[in-house]
């Protein structure tokens, strides 16, 4: 998966959707929430908290990794294990629209989710 495909949702995304408080369910499980959703060309993100799952923390997640999207249950399915979002570069509220964080999400998140 090439980076830039990383940034950019796979699934089909209802257009004019707000995914914000949407549920977001890992291969193995519930991870938390959708707290912000972007739908830049080639820049899409979705912030994560994971509380209960990982207690205070939040995790950004390339749109390239979310394989299904359930506008009824509202709730976002994933290509990745809790695992692989556990061990992703952290996330930083101050940093993580920098090109440098993105860079280094993208690059871990590469070939990962197939």
């Amino acid at each position: 998966m090439a980076t830039i495909e990383v940034w950019t949702f796979v699934a089909a995304t209802p257009p004019n959707i707000d995914l914000t408080g949407f549920n977001v369910e890992a291969r193995d499980g519930k991870i938390g929430k959708v707290d912000e959703a972007t739908h830049e060309a080639g820049g899409s993100f979705i912030v994560v908290d994971t509380v209960p799952w990982i207690f205070g923390k939040k995790v950004m997640i390339p749109a390239g990794m979310v394989r299904e999207i359930d506008p009824d249950t509202e709730t976002l399915f994933l290509n990745l294990a809790k695992d692989e979002i556990k061990n992703a570069p952290e996330f930083d509220e101050n940093t993580y629209l920098d090109q440098s964080y993105r860079k280094a999400l993208g690059s871990y998140y590469s070939g990962r989710g197939n």
